[in-house]
């Protein structure tokens, strides 16, 4: 009899969820004030960590910004800075966990405890898996979803306390589905997908309402980061790169309006539920069809083409011994 009315109340849950979701997509959902709150954003060097520390600075947050780059970071501090709230900046290392750990607790011990946590840093190879040297591989997984498992250790207990914060994890579309030689990538993505979603499903558990969560899957953004990917170019203009300005902004309503996930754009929910309806043939006629199979080619052209250059010019001879030397100038988010 239990198992009836246990059927009957999730029916009705599934049935209310699915509504609000529909209502949701045509009406303003309300936003959350987070002024005041402590926000820690990664990769705030970067094109879209410097548009995220500028939008939560506009909605009143204080921000923590952390970076690789001590320039790129400290730019984004001052610019922050203008718009009248408190910044600090450290120099952090994503790769290494005792990095993270370290400032982590310079962090509490200067400004108290995060309340709003952004993973936002991410770094891409850009070399055909066969031809990619084995720390290039293991950075990029290191710091774009082991990093998640030690940033979430190191900020999320003092979340749970207050049963008050928002982690939000920027993954990527390739995070929903997959393409050819990004392996490394890809892997790290999913790896970030699935990290974000099974914190969820223990924060619910645990019955921490007051932790929200928000999961971030844009399309290639312009950020330079894949520069020369491309599809198909008759669809080009249906699915072009990403402003980076605009997803930004995107991410913030959702983050704001506390939305569990989104994809931007709206386009790319289509793969990611074809990928788990359609048979394997499908997808992959699909994939060649739009161009989707050898997309990552030209962006892998490039890098060896900057890589070769580097190599050549006596200039640069003292980044031969930087294996992640490209890796690390291209920095997404």
């Amino acid at each position: 009899m239990m198992v009836i009315v246990d059927l009957l109340l999730m029916l009705l849950n599934l049935t209310f969820s699915i509504l609000n979701a529909v209502i949701q997509t045509f009406l303003r959902p309300r936003l959350k004030c987070v002024d005041g709150e402590l926000c820690l954003i990664t990769g705030a060097g970067g094109a879209l960590g410097r548009l995220f520390a500028l939008e939560f600075a506009k909605e009143g947050a204080d921000l923590v910004l952390w970076d690789c780059n001590s320039d790129a970071n400290e730019h984004t501090a001052r610019l922050a800075r203008e718009l009248g709230v408190q910044v600090r900046a450290y120099t952090v290392d994503l790769s290494k966990r005792e990095s993270i750990y370290e400032a982590a607790e310079e962090v509490r011990a200067d400004v108290g405890c995060v309340s709003i946590l952004v993973n936002n840093a991410g770094v891409v190879a850009g070399r055909r898996l066969l031809d990619c040297p084995d720390e290039l591989l293991e950075r990029t997984l290191l710091v774009n979803c082991h990093a998640l498992f030690w940033m979430t250790k190191a900020f999320l207990p003092q979340m749970k306390v207050k049963n008050h914060g928002h982690m939000v994890t920027v993954a990527s579309a390739l995070g929903l589905f997959s393409t050819a030689c990004v392996e490394d990538y890809c892997a790290s993505k999913f790896g970030a997908v699935g990290f974000h979603e099974s914190l969820t499903h223990e924060l619910l558990a645990e019955n921490l309402s007051g932790i929200k969560t928000t999961l971030v899957c844009p399309y290639i953004v312009d950020t330079g980061m894949f520069a020369g990917c491309e599809i198909r170019k008759e669809l080009r203009g249906l699915i072009p790169p990403l402003e980076p300005l605009y997803t930004v902004q995107q991410a913030m309503k959702a983050i704001l309006a506390e939305q569990r996930m989104i994809c931007i754009p709206r386009l790319m929910y289509i793969p990611f539920l074809t990928r788990a309806l359609l048979p394997w043939e499908a997808n992959v006629a699909t994939y060649r069809f739009m161009g989707g199979d050898k997309c990552m080619l030209p962006f892998i052209k490039n890098i060896e083409m900057k890589n070769s250059s580097h190599v050549q010019s006596p200039l640069d001879s003292s980044s031969l011994s930087q294996p992640g030397l490209f890796m690390d100038k291209c920095k997404d988010q």
